[in-house]
């Protein structure tokens, strides 16, 4: 239940791509745009027609608002614990939808994304928390992708939350309650989510963790110490470099990639949708072997297999480009 705080990062991620390929989107939000495509005997390449400030102003704006977001998020699930954080996601998302649902101008729709964006930057921080620590050792990895595989099904698919996940209670994790002085009660969840009583050598641990956190005064600090600097960087680099190789912009403007490509308009949505489905069955197979070969095999794996791709897409876009001088 709480790895679905993917959904809807997923969901905008595939929803963008869409719409803005989308005819009757474009005439009511972006008219030059549409102009541009659609009025005849203008001779710019695809890659031109679709240069538009207002356009990437709308696709950026959620990214934006989910790194500022963050640094608040980080903050909040410390202090108020995972489960709220969530919380507070949700009531982001749904504002951010309603307000997209009902806009009626490019304001509404750039205030809208930022609100998604503020859900998206409080979910991606206290999700993958929440999913560490309330799984057992032997499938964690496989359940901390859980979120992942939920960002790839929102890719996918744009669902509507059923009204019953509404009688689903989800408790906060162990951890955050008993970060929060709430003993007893992290013992209870602890019980809860293992399946049974005897949780003391356990719940010990994650006291005695707490209690050993509560004393280190200046955890930042901490952090830049010469001995903790190399799993930093090598951190912090991952994500940079998982960034910088472009895949999130392919997977967010699928469908405008396929289009000046040549593909038609239904044809460009088709494909799109079998690359979101090959992305959901490959991040299954992830689950399925990551507990068995490892974190650093299936990292280096990827790592050649993305490579090897994005070369691949790098000389298909680029003949395309120089074809169309633009």
């Amino acid at each position: 239940m709480a790895a679905t705080g993917g959904l809807m990062f997923g969901y905008d991620i595939g929803i963008s791509g869409g719409v803005t390929s989308m005819p009757s989107f474009l005439k009511e939000f972006f008219p030059t745009v549409y102009k541009k495509i659609h009025e005849p005997g203008l001779a710019e390449s695809n890659y031109c027609k679709y240069d538009n400030k207002g356009l990437q102003l709308f696709t950026s704006s959620l990214y934006l608002a989910a790194l500022t977001a963050t640094m608040f998020a980080s903050t909040s699930t410390r202090k108020i614990g995972r489960r709220i954080t969530m919380l507070i996601a949700g009531i982001f998302f749904i504002v951010g939808t309603v307000l997209n649902a009902a806009a009626t101008n490019l304001a509404m729709l750039i205030v809208g994304r930022l609100l998604l964006g503020c859900g998206v930057g409080f979910a991606n921080q206290a999700v993958p928390v929440f999913l560490s620590e309330i799984a057992p050792t032997r499938i964690r990895a496989a359940l901390d992708i859980l979120f992942q595989l939920n960002v790839t099904i929102g890719i996918l698919f744009a669902n509507i939350i059923n009204y019953f996940t509404a009688q689903i209670k989800v408790v906060d994790t162990p951890n955050s309650l008993i970060e929060r002085s709430h003993l007893d009660e992290g013992k209870k969840v602890l019980k809860k989510i293992r399946g049974i009583d005897n949780v003391e050598p356990e719940f010990n641990e994650l006291v005695e963790a707490s209690e050993m956190a509560k004393e280190v005064k200046h955890p930042f600090r901490n952090l830049l110490m010469r001995k903790n600097r190399p799993s930093l960087v090598i951190a912090i680099l991952l994500q940079v470099f998982q960034q910088l190789t472009g895949s999130n912009a392919i997977m967010f403007y699928a469908p405008v990639f396929f289009n000046t490509l040549g593909f038609a308009g239904d044809t460009s949505l088709y494909s799109a949708v079998i690359t979101g489905a090959v992305n959901v069955l490959s991040t299954i197979v992830s689950i399925s072997l990551v507990d068995k070969l490892g974190r650093r095999i299936l990292l280096l794996e990827a790592g050649v297999q993305m490579l090897i791709s994005q070369l691949v897409i790098a000389v298909v876009l680029g003949l395309e480009a120089s074809r169309n001088n633009c």
